[in-house]
């Protein structure tokens, strides 16, 4: 176990040591399917991965670390953006961790943990039923009615939690009462913001979301950037007092306004800008929010990040060339971008399990019969996995799908150069497989037939 442990964490001691003894983890990943366990630090309210350690035949795996902080750190086999299939531990140099991961839960083991991560434990527990309905929310059904008596209960116990729970350590028992108070509110949203066979409407929330307001978790910057998933229940928060306070959403630079006029805090208003940058998908549309809010770049953070979005928009804007991509269509011959010059090309990104995609089929179909006989080229690209590719054929043989259909084998290069995180998008090339625009109106639109009408019209240079 201890070769494991050195052999799989080499990489992390080869960094800048900010810590003098170093944290040592050993568990057991006990699932029937195993995965790579992450070790992830906060970075600004976001997770950061550092570490990965892939459990052996017996199931066992480690880590050896200098922490870069004394604070809170995950671990799991879920991914970067949610506390799904993560648990949350603190940790100091020279701490020790023995867990086992199960396939709902944690539990510690041994005598070697921290008193602070004995604590957190306990609170896990506390939460555990909560926790699984509000996260694990594809296995565990639940709608409001059996979850927020649950939820009430959990938050009747936070109050006195951290006081009566005590680890000796001055920063991590001055820090829990914030934790507990993230977390739960992390767990409450969630709960909120994903799938159930019902829903509430807001006069039939419980009590304790009345306490979910911006004003109450977004005063302190601080705070926020060292919470695990900080950033990302600050949104989930936004999103549940926009629904409560009756905000409507709104697209575009009228929307961002309203997200900053929400936040009290100017560092996090700043955070709200930079991510509606990063979301934009032509240089215009960036520049008009950048000169209009750049007043709130207060950190050298946000104006390092602000760089990067506005180097990475320089391949998105009008007139750029298009990705040279290379696919291969539903009958294994392989095509490439650069084969579809001289034709204005309309690219459909799509999954066989979106159900936004899926809306869109008949309104493409009626789109590519108006568009017969004109040099409108349709692709449509799938980001299914490669175990759904017979899945993805039987459905373009079952809806009789038209245009050209590529398969790029899961989310790659291709999402990647055009910051592609939800589907469907529908993206536009000219005749020289120059950017149009990488985010056009869907077929349901009729503005999409009228910009394909309008590049038709232009002399092919």
């Amino acid at each position: 176990m201890k070769k494991q442990i050195v052999t799989s964490l080499a990489i992390l001691t080869a960094g800048t040591v900010f810590a003098q003894s170093p944290v040592q983890i050993k568990g057991t990943f006990d699932k029937e399917f195993i995965k790579p366990v992450k070790l992830f630090k906060v970075v600004e309210g976001n997770m950061v991965e550092i570490a990965s350690a892939q459990p052996q035949a017996n199931k066992q795996f480690g880590f050896t670390f200098y922490p870069e902080y004394e604070g809170f750190y995950a671990i799991g086999s879920g991914t970067i953006g949610s506390q799904t299939d993560n648990n949350t531990f603190y940790f100091k140099p020279g701490d020790q961790l023995d867990f086992t991961i199960t396939e709902k839960d944690y539990k510690l083991n041994g005598t070697t943990n921290s008193k602070e991560n004995q604590i957190l434990y306990q609170w896990h527990n506390e939460t555990y039923i909560v926790e699984q309905k509000a996260f694990n929310w594809m296995k565990v059904q639940s709608t409001f009615v059996d979850f927020f008596p649950e939820l009430e209960k959990v938050a009747l116990k936070a109050k006195t939690f951290a006081t009566n729970n005590s680890s000796g350590n001055r920063k991590f028992d001055s820090g829990l009462n914030d934790y507990i108070k993230w977390d739960l509110a992390a767990n409450a949203s969630n709960f909120l913001n994903t799938p159930r066979s019902a829903h509430p409407a807001v006069e039939e929330y419980s009590d304790y979301y009345k306490t979910l307001t911006l004003n109450n978790y977004a005063k302190n910057a601080s705070i926020v950037y060292q919470i695990p998933w900080g950033n990302r229940t600050l949104g989930a928060i936004s999103s549940v007092e926009r629904r409560t306070a009756n905000i409507p959403y709104e697209k575009g630079i009228g929307g961002l306004q309203k997200s900053i006029d929400m936040l009290p805090n100017d560092t996090l208003r700043g955070d709200a800008m930079l991510t509606y940058l990063a979301t934009q998908k032509d240089y215009a549309s960036y520049k008009e929010a950048a000169d209009k809010y750049k007043n709130y770049l207060l950190t050298t953070s946000q104006k390092q990040r602000a760089i990067g979005i506005m180097n990475d928009m320089a391949q998105l804007k009008t007139g750029d060339q298009g990705l040279n991509f290379s696919f291969p269509d539903k009958d294994g011959k392989t095509v490439k971008f650069a084969d579809l010059r001289g034709k204005v090309v309309l690219i459909d990104v799509w999954a066989t399990w979106c159900g936004p995609c899926k809306a869109e089929i008949p309104h493409l179909k009626n789109l590519e019969k108006e568009m017969k006989n004109t040099e409108v080229q349709i692709v449509s690209i799938s980001v299914d996995e490669e175990k759904d590719k017979a899945k993805w054929q039987k459905m373009i043989k079952d809806e009789q799908l038209g245009g050209l259909q590529l398969f790029a084998s899961g989310w790659g290069d291709f999402a990647k150069y055009y910051k592609i995180t939800g589907i469907p998008r529908f993206m536009v090339f000219d005749r020289q497989g120059k950017v149009i625009t990488i985010d056009s109106p869907r077929p349901s639109n009729p503005e999409l037939k009228q910009l394909l009408e309008q590049v038709l019209a232009k002399k092919q240079q």
